[in-house]
Formats: structure tokens, C-alpha cells, sequence
């Protein structure tokens, strides 16, 4: 369930608005049948809603920077897969003409599927444009293989090593992709919004303003967690890595 919702950020943040609110009526609940006796009770239940707030404070924080360095990391290596395709194209000047043309058709569709992969969903799209560009990896090494064995010379391993910064460039940007934040560290981040959300209904005097502090708190841990998620979401959020670097190298390349 808990994987479900990190990967669809708007049902996260629902979800989370409803648990938590309820978290806060059922700290109003056990005020009411658990009344504090004296002011000093009261000090005590404020302390600990302090640690609490400022725990899930903190812990929200360092979430949220987990996510932008996963971000940032996806980002960067869309780029280095834009300048690995692009230096494998200028070196398939260094190849037989015909060779060197055949390497550059391959080239070009393996950039449309690189362009789909980032664009698509989670579903069957998905899963075809990663069989596309599997059978495409095969084929573009294949197709520099048979030029460098029959010419082992340095000029043709500039060519293969090229070829190997393409496919392995894809590979750096997949283990990116799958490395997000651990569904065990959302449920206890979430566990301890609950428990926050208690406590602050156990605190708040049922008064106009208390009861507006009932929503506002679950509202605003809400929407700090729909953030995080949805930059931690490489497909099912708003903020996504758009392969900019890339679609710039296809105009490029098709003129």
C-alpha cells in the first residue's frame, strides 16, 4: 500500500490528510477522557508535543534532501547519457562509411527509445520501450564488434569504448531510477506524523482557533510529504526529470 502511494503522490497526500486529521480527533478524543489535573500536567504534554514537532521537523528535512539528491542524480545522468550519444555519433566517422551509417541509424532510433523511456508511465508502455531499447543495445554492439576485430587498431577502440559509454550510461541512469527512499523509512516517517498528530489533539483546548490547529497541522505535514514524494517519484509526480539534453541531440542530429 505504503509502495502504491510513493509512486502516486496526489493519492499519497489524500490519504495522508484523512489518517492525520483523524490522528488529531482521536487526541481529543483521550483529553476527554483523560482531563489534566493541574498547569503542570499541561507543561509536560507541551514539551512533549514540542520534541515531537521538532522530531518530525527534522526528520521531514532530511527526507526531503534525500529525494533532491535522487533528483539531481537522475538529472545528471540524463546529460551524460546526451554526451555519450553524441560523441558515439562523431565517431562513427572513424568507421567504414557504410558501418558508420548503419551505426548512426541504430544510434537515432536508440535515442527515440531513450526519449520514451523518460516520458512514459508506469504500464505496458514502459515495458515495451525498455524490450525496444534492450534489442537496440544488442544491435548497436553488434554492429561496432565485427569493425574493431577486423581493424584492432586504436582508432577502432575509440569507437567501442564510445559504444560502451552509451550502453553504460543507461545503466547508471536505471540503478538512479530504482534508488529511492525505502518504503520502511516512509512508514516510520508516517508513523511519527501519526503520533504527532496525537499529541497535538491532545494538547489543543477545543476552542475556535484550537480546532483550526487541528487541520492546519495535518494539512501542512500533508503537503510537505506530497513534495517529497513527488520529487522522489521519477514517473507518477509533477516534478519529473524531462529528457531536455536528449530531445536537444535529437533536433540536432536530425538536421
Amino acid at each position: 500500500m505504503i509502495s502504491y502511494m510513493v509512486n502516486h503522490p496526489r493519492v499519497l497526500a489524500v490519504v495522508l490528510l484523512l489518517i492525520l486529521w483523524g490522528m488529531s480527533l482521536l487526541g481529543t478524543w483521550l483529553r476527554t477522557l483523560y482531563r489534566p489535573s493541574n498547569g503542570e500536567d499541561m507543561d509536560d504534554t507541551a514539551l512533549v508535543i514540542s520534541a515531537a514537532l521538532t522530531l518530525l521537523g527534522l526528520i521531514i528535512g532530511f527526507t526531503f534532501s534525500m529525494a533532491t539528491t535522487r533528483y539531481d542524480l537522475r538529472r545528471q545522468y540524463e546529460e551524460g547519457e546526451a554526451n555519450a550519444l553524441g560523441t558515439e555519433w562523431v565517431r562513427c566517422d572513424l568507421m567504414p562509411p557504410s558501418d558508420g551509417a548503419k551505426t548512426r541509424a541504430l544510434l537515432l532510433r536508440y535515442l527515440d527509445a531513450r526519449i520514451a523511456f523518460y516520458d512514459s508511465d508506469y504500464g505496458d508502455t514502459l515495458d515495451a520501450v525498455r524490450a525496444s531499447s534492450a534489442a537496440l543495445q544488442q544491435e548497436l554492439w553488434l554492429s561496432v564488434v565485427p569493425t574493431a576485430a577486423a581493424q584492432p587498431t586504436p582508432i577502432s577502440a575509440l569507437v567501442v569504448n564510445g559504444m560502451n559509454d552509451v550502453l553504460n550510461s543507461e545503466g547508471y541512469t536505471q540503478s538512479a531510477w530504482w534508488n529511492r527512499i525505502p518504503t520502511p523509512a516512509w512508514a516510520l516517517l508516517i508513523i511519527i506524523a501519526c503520533i504527532a498528530n496525537v499529541l497535538v489533539g491532545y494538547g489543543t483546548r477545543q476552542t475556535r482557533s484550537g480546532t483550526l490547529l487541528l487541520v492546519v497541522l495535518p494539512v501542512l505535514v500533508s503537503v510537505a510529504m506530497f513534495l517529497i514524494a513527488d520529487i522522489d517519484s521519477p514517473r507518477g509526480g509533477l516534478i519529473r526529470v524531462h529528457p531536455r539534453d536528449l530531445m536537444s541531440l535529437r533536433g540536432s542530429l536530425s538536421k
